[in-house]
């Protein structure tokens, strides 16, 4: 139960960040906004993490950095796919990482899923669909935004791997760090290097960088230690339904009949989910159990 109330917390904070995000993105340019962000979430964890990152080794320095740059990949396709596509066609394609996360679970370490849990994926998917409205866009748009949501399934995916094998404070640094240094390699090539200015921005970019960035992968990271990627990313499915609670909130957003039914179908498919895959991950800690008995 911490577990799931700390990935839902998570998932809250990225969605109420929708509306923050938004209105920073139209005073500040997008690429210095992220390597800014990406340095707060540094610096937020580096007191703490710092003198821990030597015990990560080569291999979890190297783990951590890919990850972050998987998450850098995932929000810069993101973006350049929004760019040539619909908004609610990229919140709907983006929501496919739930699809593809135990896609890539099975093909790359060969994780199977539960039936009930694939009709809860089912269910998130076309509770997304409903939420988003599915406005046709543009084909090359919507496969960029697809390759950032592949992005994002692997790092899903490689975190519950990594994530019981490392220390998440120095592992979410490497994360972050590897983040920033890609979004500031971008940001100085696009001449997107100048200071932010003013509370919308500087606001948007501490809430981001500290809650979404440094804690929310921190979470992540802590809680994969002890949970599964498919459930994870079903839990992540909330994110586009808090942001349209948040935006109903903060923003006067309306999302209309079909838009609330579209959140509870995504709640309901992790209702059925949700039991199917507790059991796999009973399942699996008996069986590690079982293995360190045999060893010992």
């Amino acid at each position: 139960m911490p577990v799931l109330v700390a990935l839902l917390v998570v998932t809250a904070i990225w969605g109420v960040t929708f509306v923050q995000i938004k209105d920073a993105l139209e005073l500040y340019p997008l690429f210095a906004f992220l390597a800014v962000r990406f340095a707060i979430a540094v610096a937020t964890l580096a007191p703490f993490a710092a003198s821990r990152v030597r015990t990560l080794g080569r291999d979890g320095v190297v783990a951590g950095a890919s990850l972050g740059a998987l998450l850098a990949v995932g929000y810069g396709l993101q973006t350049a796919g929004l760019e040539r596509t619909t908004v609610s066609a990229a919140g709907f394609v983006t929501g496919m990482y739930v699809v593809l996360t135990p896609i890539f679970g099975l093909l790359l370490f060969r994780t199977r899923v539960d039936v009930a849990v694939w009709a809860g994926v089912g269910l998130a998917v076309a509770g997304l669909a409903m939420l988003s409205g599915v406005e046709s866009g543009s084909v090359a748009g919507d496969l960029l935004v697809l390759a950032g949501a592949a992005s994002y399934a692997v790092q899903i995916v490689l975190m519950e791997r990594y994530a019981p094998r490392y220390d998440p404070l120095a592992f979410t640094i490497c994360e972050m760090a590897a983040a920033f240094v890609g979004f500031g390699v971008v940001a100085s090539a696009l001449g997107q290097v100048e200071l932010p200015r003013g509370w919308t921005v500087w606001g948007a970019l501490l809430v981001t960088g500290i809650f979404a960035s440094a804690l929310g992968y921190l979470v992540q990271a802590w809680a994969q230690r002890r949970t599964t990627a498919t459930r994870t990313a079903l839990l992540f499915a909330l994110e586009p339904v808090f942001a349209g609670i948040f935006g109903y909130a903060l923003a006067g957003d309306r999302l209309g009949a079909l838009g609330w039914a579209g959140c509870a179908v995504i709640l309901a498919g992790i209702v059925v989910a949700e039991p199917a895959a507790a059991r796999v991950l009973a399942r699996a800690t008996r069986r590690s159990a079982a293995t360190e008995g045999a060893r010992a």
